[in-house]
């Protein structure tokens, strides 16, 4: 993936790659956030080979039209894992539209109308290094943890394959290694191959290469900076090895954002403030309801506190340290 010098720079400074190492301290991270989906809400998000085939090329269709970098991800039958770099609103409306994009496909190939329009989305801050290289690994070893018949760089719904590949750009299996330089580049396949590759409409003009149906991964997801981040291929396979999920749940803590979409919340909103109170109206509330009912949604549901206090009709400034 290519990377301006001067967008190269400022990521550099945020994920602290420019830091001298000092034994027994870590070092902080800013604009990092794993995004992953509520995989026990439903019975499948990728129904065999061609959903999750299609859901890679969607993953490189949003990296076209949002700010935002992937540093790691995978998808599975029912849920998916997102590593990304950038400004938060960027990366939440990726992972959204990506959401929406694939509950648009899910009603147009099988008639399941809005079947993810419940589907849970959760966002850690990550917010050290060593735990960025925690939660990288813990994404790519997903689908081989959750009894997959894979290694954690052989299966070809995520970014796995790509790290420390060698100075070959290489994906799943050896054999694609002499087959990278012979692959159709996007922009040289006519306007109906694109729409039969990619589901989009619109003729996508990149040099992005094309494997066995699949936009090369290694041409939209930023390995090389992950490289960076684990300095070698021993310290990555030193997390590949340690990283666990009790890991993920005590590093990162609480879940910092749990980004349910505002309908939803509202919803949600609307069932606990008649469970309360006997009414739906929030407008019939005093402040002390209104605090209640805050505190009521965030214990049940653990969004955004900036979310749940908009939704209540409370002043962020004012109240936030109540809940």
């Amino acid at each position: 993936m290519k990377i301006s010098k001067e967008l190269l720079g400022k990521i550099v400074s945020d994920l602290g790659l420019d830091k001298p190492f000092i034994k027994g301290q870590d070092i902080s991270v800013r604009n990092v956030w794993h995004f992953s989906s509520d995989g026990t809400s439903l019975d499948l998000m990728f129904n065999g080979e061609e959903d999750l085939r299609l859901g890679m090329n969607r993953v490189f269709i949003l990296c076209l039209e949002y700010n935002c970098i992937i540093l790691a991800f995978a998808l599975m039958d029912t849920h998916f894992h997102f590593i990304l770099y950038g400004e938060y609103d960027d990366c939440n409306r990726f992972v959204h539209e990506y959401l929406r994009r694939t509950s648009q496909y899910l009603a147009g190939s099988s008639g399941e109308n809005n079947k993810l329009c419940h589907t849970a989305v959760s966002c850690q801050t990550v917010t050290t290094l060593s735990y960025l290289r925690t939660v990288i690994c813990y994404t790519v070893k997903n689908p081989p943890t959750g009894g997959l018949p894979y290694l954690a760089h052989t299966y070809p719904w995520s970014s796995g394959a790509l790290y420390f590949a060698g100075h070959n750009e290489s994906w799943t299996t050896a054999g694609w290694i002499s087959m990278i330089e012979k692959c159709p580049k996007l922009s040289q396949l006519t306007l109906r191959e694109q729409r039969v590759l990619l589901h989009n409409r619109s003729r996508i003009e990149s040099d992005a290469r094309v494997i066995d149906g699949i936009v090369f991964p290694g041409d939209y997801v930023a390995y090389e900076l992950v490289e960076r981040i684990f300095k070698s291929c021993r310290s990555f396979n030193y997390f590949m090895c340690r990283s666990k999920e009790s890991d993920v749940d005590a590093l990162g803590g609480t879940i910092s954002h749990l980004s349910l979409p505002m309908q939803e919340m509202r919803q949600h909103k609307n069932e606990i403030c008649m469970e309360l109170f006997g009414h739906a109206r929030t407008q019939m509330l005093d402040t002390r309801q209104r605090i209640l009912l805050a505190r009521t949604l965030r214990a049940r549901f653990n969004s955004s506190d900036r979310q749940i206090i908009r939704l209540c009709g409370l002043v962020y400034d004012e109240v936030k340290s109540l809940l």
